[in-house]
């Protein structure tokens, strides 16, 4: 018998099923909320999963700001921008960025657990972050897609 009887099929952008989801970010720890979003965005949850192709869904999170941190992580934690000038470092912390961009803080969580490549900045491009719970994305029908139940 020279042949095989199985082939393993590998994901391309035609034959990946895409589809729109839409995660409440409301009461839900920013680590693991991160953790399980990239993991859609990434597609890692889907049986034909290929790591150099797109092959994630497209993902709308709601209620950003709502988004809760353990501990004294609200004073501690701090996240760090260069100016590109000589000394232009500077910090802000958790509460400080929620104050002046309540969706960013879920966008750089997400975006730290995507990969570090041109890949991962096609992926970050599938989701979207609303401080409310009213999107845009209506016309893509998104199905509502529960966190808890996801590992």
């Amino acid at each position: 018998m020279d042949t095989l009887s199985y082939k393993t099929i590998s994901a391309n952008r035609k034959t990946v099923d895409k589809q729109w989801l839409l995660v409440d970010a409301e009461g839900e720890t920013l680590g693991r909320l991160a953790s399980k979003v990239a993991k859609l965005i990434r597609g890692k949850h889907k049986p034909n999963f290929t790591p150099h192709v797109d092959c994630g869904d497209n993902v709308i999170i709601i209620n950003a700001e709502k988004v809760h941190l353990s501990g004294n992580k609200w004073e501690d934690k701090t996240y760090q921008r260069y100016t590109g000038y000589p000394g232009g470092q500077r910090e802000t912390t958790a509460n400080e960025l929620l104050a002046k961009h309540p969706a960013r803080i879920v966008e750089k969580a997400v975006k730290g657990m995507l990969p570090k490549n041109k890949l991962g900045a096609e992926l970050f491009r599938n989701l979207k972050v609303y401080v409310e719970s009213s999107h845009e994305q209506e016309a893509q029908k998104p199905t509502v897609f529960n966190l808890k139940e996801f590992k």
